[in-house]
């Protein structure tokens, strides 16, 4: 039998089919940046107005964005 070497590749139709998903992705982790950034900026509005002050994102926080309360206790 004489098999015959084929090369198979995605083409144009791969590539732009990924190229599509990436700027997709970009879109939307822009967009959700934005949201985030904007939910906290509200935040520290109402806080301002409400007397507070705005939560501490130090060390020790337990703010939603991260800190030492997150997370499984290793110790």
């Amino acid at each position: 039998m004489n098999a015959e070497s084929v090369d198979v590749t995605a083409g144009l139709g791969g590539f732009l089919a990924f190229f599509l998903l990436a700027v997709a992705l970009y879109f939307l982790m822009r967009n959700m940046n934005a949201r985030l950034r904007r939910m906290s900026y509200r935040e520290e509005q109402e806080a301002k107005e409400a007397g507070h002050e705005p939560p501490d994102d130090g060390p020790g926080s337990s703010s939603p964005r991260g800190g030492l309360s997150d997370g499984p206790d290793l110790g």
